[in-house]
């Protein structure tokens, strides 16, 4: 159901007054900034709000056109007279909003959770209870049902890159064998851990999973993964899902990532809890206030902008002042979120990891991140009737105790000597698994290059990327592979292209690439888990590529055994030629690098 919003209106003098060009208006009803642009007495306007990461905008200082507009978190760029991004080109396009008259009309959506409202019951002590187990992982007792939010409970995530900081409570596999329903919000391996799905499916294949209906299925590598789990259940967008009398959850996409990310909002006996996760805008921005509980990510730091990135700009001076000030901006923007939904009570989650091998120490040191505590002092500041819990591992939060008094105990903490961080993490398991792909047959052929791009479907688009094989340093290995992909006709020239072109360098862990590149993995492995290293020329984010190998894959893997059956005949006819031919074996590269440290 749709519905229409005026956010602001000019009266005629206000739209005679306005300039040619970009102007910024503030409403005087809510304070918000709405960017009009004015060309032959037409008008176009939309929000001041960036669609990357909401962001605002403000004047481009290197537009000479009067046209563009420069957002201050990324410094993405935006066309205002087109409503299309230029930089990064080929990107989003903006939300135009209509010009009804002299007042500018925002076409809404619905609010999907007030269909068929249920008034509040009262609940009694013990009957709501949330249990922090670890990241993104809780467990709610909503009555006689138990329900898990994304359990990542043991091995990394994003490959290697990602480690549990938060030592799980000692039963918390058993709390999730023993769950009536699992909700997953999205296909991030701190998300979608599939060591621990591979845990539970031994003891528990047919419990209930719930999913959104994102574009791409957030279980579209399980058959790949060889994870048994019987009872996969995606649901619609903004349709409650009733699980018993008192029981039902409903899942809101999001609007930057429809592809990705998705919320939930539960309710029980009329009283709400809302997750939003990772959300960077779901529900267009719409979300219900006043809630029981709501819990979101605070602490930033999941990308390997900027500090994988080398050479112009990227000292280390410039990344250290880049990241203290994305960190503060977002710690500003969640304390202005939860203000302005006015939750009862408020947990920041999901942002419990830690870059803990030893090989990305560096990105450990560097990859500073938000405080929970430093959040809710925020939030206590600005929104004093907020109830705030920075969760450990183990506490227990009685929503019926909560909404009493807030002089009551309503958090069990753990117990006294429980080890509430972790102090060791099995790197042997899982890196050694990342690197027996090394060795994998298909690397013995050079065409392997070629047949892998085709598949991965990305052209016609003027960008040269150099990939390079390194060893843990991210120095290039002499036996591995460094090769040329030209993406506008799909080429492997020896040499850069004679036009002009941009140019990326990516050096990738061989391990992880090749595991990557053999599983027909997203490239968020590398990137979002620090196993890359990037230089660019020029400095230009090129969303197309990345948003390609990171999300639009396509979701069955490359045919390695067509591949190899077709070698001899593919090495005459198609190979790309001046390309190093013989791959490292496992042997030599874990002599040159200890890729096992425990």
């Amino acid at each position: 159901m749709l519905n229409k919003k005026y956010l602001l209106t000019l009266d005629s003098e206000a739209v005679f007054s306005l300039k040619d060009g970009i102007n910024f208006k503030k409403s005087p009803d809510d304070g918000k900034c709405y960017i009009i642009y004015k060309e032959n007495g037409e008008l176009k306007a939309c929000k001041n709000q960036c669609k990357h990461q909401g962001g605002l905008f403000i004047k481009d200082i290197e537009d000479l056109d009067g046209r563009t507009v420069r957002c201050t978190k990324h410094y993405w760029k935006l066309n205002v007279s087109t409503m299309q991004y230029v930089n990064p080109p080929d990107s989003f396009t903006q939300d135009e909003l209509d010009e009804g008259g002299l007042q500018l009309v925002e076409v809404i959506v619905w609010d999907p959770w007030l269909a068929d409202p249920q008034d509040p019951q009262e609940l009694q002590e013990g009957e709501v209870t949330v249990t922090y187990l670890t990241h993104a992982c809780m467990e709610l007792q909503l009555g006689g049902k138990k329900m898990i939010f994304d359990p990542w409970l043991t091995g990394p995530a994003f490959a290697r890159g990602w480690w549990l900081l938060h030592e799980p409570p000692a039963d918390s596999m058993e709390r999730l064998c023993m769950a009536d329903l699992i909700y997953i919000s999205h296909m991030h391996s701190d998300h979608l851990s599939y060591p621990t799905l591979k845990s539970l499916s031994a003891t528990r294949p047919d419990v209930p999973i719930y999913v959104g209906d994102t574009s791409r299925p957030v279980f579209w590598m399980l058959e790949k993964r060889q994870v048994k789990l019987t009872n996969i259940n995606v649901v619609p967008f903004g349709i409650w899902q009733n699980i018993d009398e008192h029981l039902r959850f409903m899942i809101l996409k999001d609007e930057v990532h429809p592809e990705l990310d998705t919320c939930i909002i539960v309710e029980y006996k009329g009283h709400m809890i809302l997750n939003t996760v990772d959300c960077t805008r779901p529900n267009y921005g719409r979300l219900p206030h006043n809630v029981d509980l709501m819990m979101s990510d605070f602490a930033g730091g999941a990308s390997g902008f900027p500090m994988t990135f080398s050479g112009g700009k990227y000292t280390e001076s410039w990344k250290a002042d880049f990241i203290k000030n994305e960190r503060k901006k977002l710690m500003n923007y969640k304390a202005q979120l939860v203000k302005s939904l006015q939750p009862k009570i408020y947990c920041p989650f999901a942002g419990y990891f830690v870059e803990a091998h030893p090989s990305d120490r560096y990105i450990k040191e560097t990859n500073t991140k938000n405080k929970a505590e430093e959040l809710n002092a925020l939030i206590k500041k600005s929104a004093p009737g907020i109830t705030t819990w920075t969760p450990k591992p183990g506490a227990v939060l009685d929503l019926a105790l909560a909404l009493m008094s807030p002089s009551r105990k309503a958090i069990t903490d753990p117990p006294s000597g429980t080890n509430i961080y972790k102090d060791s993490w099995d790197f042997d398991l899982y890196v050694d698994e990342l690197n027996r792909a090394i060795t994998a047959e298909i690397f013995k052929h050079k065409s392997w290059i070629q047949f892998y791009y085709i598949w991965a479907g990305f052209k016609n688009y003027n960008l040269v990327v150099r990939v390079i094989e390194t060893d843990e340093d991210f120095i290039p290995i002499a036996n591995g592979y460094n090769y040329l992909v030209d993406f506008m006709d799909l080429s492997f020239p020896t040499q850069r292209p004679t036009r002009e072109h941009p140019y990326e360098e990516i050096k990738n862990r061989i391990g992880v690439m090749r595991h990557v590149v053999k599983n027909g993995l997203l490239w968020d492995d590398l990137y979002i888990g620090f196993q890359n290293r990037l230089s660019r020329e020029p400095d230009v984010y090129h969303h197309r590529f990345w948003n390609h190998f990171q999300t639009e894959l396509p979701v069955t893997g490359p045919d390695w055994d067509l591949f190899l059956q077709q070698v001899p005949s593919y090495q005459r006819s198609a190979e790309p030629q001046g390309i190093q031919t013989e791959s490292v074996s496992a042997s030599t590269f874990l002599e040159k690098a200890d890729c096992t440290v425990s």
